[in-house]
């Protein structure tokens, strides 16, 4: 059983609610906080108004009610939409007002919402997160962060209802994106070549079964093996984590391997077996689906 969380007085603003979001606004909400959502599709705010959020109508009126906003989208695309868009989220700060880019994008992209930002006087934390949809619905993701230290430890609250374990990465603004691209860039090549090892297996008359129950006895078993195995036994692909967003992780690794000149071989790899899958009509499944492209 989590411990309880102590909520903080402060008005709290949620910007996206999709399939990370829709978890993370409901342990704040659970946890007591003061909640103010929007969505770009406002449908989707209405389990939350029921639930106790307030609705914003779009991100500025959310940022200006609020003293800390949190952003969770898709990629940079919808980021720098949200935040340098019209009634984005920069029309909405005014000095003292606080953003936590919760997205995990490229660190170029952040480090230009972080210095938008604190030109207008606001205060800045990106906040990229380790988990997917079940760890954000139960409150257990790990939160990685960098930025201003007085506004993570403003967030102390809020990063306790929605994660096990929130890190401070220093000041340095790009930091912690760094940290969970090399971290998803991992994920996305352990996947895959257990996509490879199932399709091998099947292919050499093995029973994949049973190649399952093996990975999950011996020192490859962990939770991703684990419930990923799963998903290629049993063909269920429902996104906990999109395999597209997995590429889209995996191509800004190789970018920012690119820009220190580090080789990625099996990253690079990994990397055509998903746009292979993606290709193959399998970007909104679950990056278990990479499996349909190492066994076509």
């Amino acid at each position: 059983m989590r411990k309880p969380v102590i909520p903080t007085p402060m008005r709290i603003g949620f910007l996206g609610l999709g399939i990370m979001g829709q978890g993370m606004v409901m342990n704040l909400l659970r946890s007591g906080h003061e909640v103010t959502v929007w969505n770009r599709t406002a449908l989707k705010c209405k389990d939350f108004v029921k639930a106790g959020a307030f609705k914003g109508n779009n991100p500025a009126e959310v940022v200006q009610s609020c003293d800390i906003t949190f952003s969770c989208v898709a990629d940079s695309t919808a980021v720098k939409d949200l935040v340098f868009g019209n009634s984005g989220v920069l029309q909405g700060i005014t000095r003292g007002k606080c953003y936590v880019e919760m997205s995990t994008i490229d660190e170029e992209t952040m480090q230009d919402v972080g210095e938008a930002i604190s030109a207008r006087g606001g205060v800045f934390l990106e906040a990229p997160v380790v988990g997917s949809r079940v760890p954000a619905l139960e409150g257990q993701l790990i939160i990685l962060a960098a930025g201003d230290r007085k506004l993570y430890d403003d967030c102390f609250s809020c990063f306790e209802a929605m994660g096990k374990k929130a890190l401070f990465l220093g000041s340095d603004v790009g930091a912690a994106t760094r940290m969970k691209l090399i971290i998803n860039m991992f994920m996305g090549t352990v996947v895959a070549s257990l996509a490879e090892a199932m399709a091998m297996a099947e292919k050499v008359g093995l029973d994949q079964e049973d190649v399952a129950e093996v990975f999950s006895l011996g020192a490859l078993s962990c939770p991703t093996v684990i419930h990923k195995s799963q998903a290629i036994l049993n063909q269920k692909y429902d996104p906990h984590f999109p395999l597209q967003h997995q590429q889209k992780d995996i191509r800004l690794s190789l970018l920012l391997g690119d820009k220190v000149e580090q080789p990625l071989y099996v990253a690079a790899a990994a990397n055509e077996l998903y746009k292979k899958a993606r290709r193959l009509g399998y970007g909104d499944s679950d990056i278990a689906a990479v499996y349909r492209a190492a066994s076509a």
